[in-house]
């Protein structure tokens, strides 16, 4: 079994909070988590994928959760029974101060972010994302690389060397538990059978689906594979797979909801303008990306057009998974100004610090290779703190340019 690095956290959260939210994609360690926690405390667990279970909580909402009214307890699945978000913050009212931990809620589907669900529980509770396994948890290394990066402090060392095919395997077998130890031939059959079962079950419990809505996912999610790492352009989705504009944006809203996809937005001063400008479209796991667009072995990945572009979103999600249990509270954009000079990512901590960060599938670097960062740190002034590329190479080396620190750090850092 796997150390998960946010079950500290998520004992801590439920010591401070009377609500604990646990949101994330299916089969990604959750009900695992919850009932680690059940078996360590003294609460109740219960899963609405328990149809008995379900048809209760919906019958009778109220009822249902004063039944526990003087029991802790594990709500699993919770997106399937939103009825029960009102009684939850009556509950809730109605606790002394003092008492915390009452529920620990898990959903698969962030439906505090959907519009089916209308109270947020401002106050009463905390909300924490779970990722498929991150490659720290997989390989049992320690260092949170949003923490590194933070620090500036780069020490001239060298780094294990790995090739483009030890790469292109890690980014192959993306995250999920269950995959890791599975054969190539047993990881098809299961992403086969989770795409499945999410686009049944899962959209259609999010989304009013209506006439062939089952075919335009199936054109569309496959396109998003293909398009990871890249601007969101949905008049260009849209002519390509002769599907209307607003549809597509809304279910990529429900993709996104799902934990299938995530928008990365851009990066600007202007906080208020982000969410205005193009954003980016990164899968959650790159091993159902992989599976999504046909590429089953590390040799097919490096030679395709997508391995670049995979790597991105690998090193995305690696700083996406790390971010829930930094010091260092990170959030991340993109970079992309009037002139279409770009950088991958950019790293925004809680002060407004910015730092730079370029993907380079290559273990050559040359000076031309920073010039989307050397333009961001203009852009961001004085909030630019450094510029990071990562790389395949083995050294991690110092440039300088405008009096301003940027590194080339070795990818396997991460």
């Amino acid at each position: 079994m796997f150390q998960r690095k946010q079950l500290p956290i998520l004992n801590e959260l439920l010591n401070e909070f009377r609500i604990v939210y646990l949101t994330g994609p299916r089969q990604a360690g959750k009900t695992t988590l919850a009932k680690e926690i059940a078996q360590n405390s003294s609460m109740d667990y219960l899963n609405l994928d328990d149809s008995a279970v379900l048809a209760s909580a919906r019958n009778d909402p109220h009822g249902f959760i004063q039944t526990f009214e003087d029991k802790k307890i594990i709500i699993d699945e919770f997106q399937y029974a939103p009825e029960l978000v009102p009684a939850i913050k009556e509950a809730s009212d109605n606790l002394k101060s003092n008492f915390k931990g009452k529920f620990f809620l898990t959903g698969s589907a962030d439906i505090f972010r959907s519009a089916k669900t209308q109270e947020s529980l401002p106050g009463h509770m905390a909300r924490v994302e779970l990722y498929p396994l991150s490659l720290s948890e997989i390989s049992g290394n320690q260092l949170n690389i949003i923490d590194y990066l933070a620090t500036g402090e780069f020490a001239s060392k060298s780094s294990p060397a790995i090739t483009r095919e030890q790469l292109a395997m890690r980014i192959i077998n993306g995250g999920y538990p269950e995959v890791q130890e599975k054969s190539k031939r047993a990881q098809q059959i299961w992403f086969k059978s989770y795409m499945e079962g999410r686009l049944f079950k899962d959209f259609e419990s999010l989304y009013a689906a209506r006439g062939d809505y089952y075919s335009k996912i199936q054109a569309l999610i496959p396109y998003l594979a293909g398009i990871s790492s890249n601007l969101l352009k949905y008049s260009s989705i849209s002519n390509d797979l002769a599907i209307d504009e607003k549809t597509i944006k809304s279910y990529i809203e429900i993709l996104d909801l799902m934990f299938i996809v995530r928008r990365l937005p851009a990066y600007l001063k202007n906080r208020s303008k982000r969410l205005i400008q193009m954003p980016k479209i990164q899968f959650i796991d790159t091993g159902l990306a992989c599976h999504l667009l046909g590429l089953r072995t590390p040799q097919k990945l490096v030679a395709s057009q997508h391995y670049g572009s995979l790597l991105e979103n690998l090193v995305y999600l690696e700083l996406l998974k790390q971010s829930g249990w930094s010091e260092n509270e990170a959030t991340l954009f993109h970079f992309r100004d009037k002139r279409k000079n770009e950088v991958d990512l950019v790293i925004e901590q809680s002060n407004g610090d910015i730092t730079g960060i370029e993907v380079k599938a290559s273990s050559t670097i040359s000076e031309r290779d920073f010039k989307g960062l050397t333009v961001l740190s203009e852009f961001a002034g004085k909030k630019f703190t450094r510029g990071i590329l990562f790389y395949t190479g083995q050294k991690i080396l110092p440039f300088r340019f405008d009096n301003k620190q940027f590194f080339a750090l070795p990818i396997n850092l991460i």
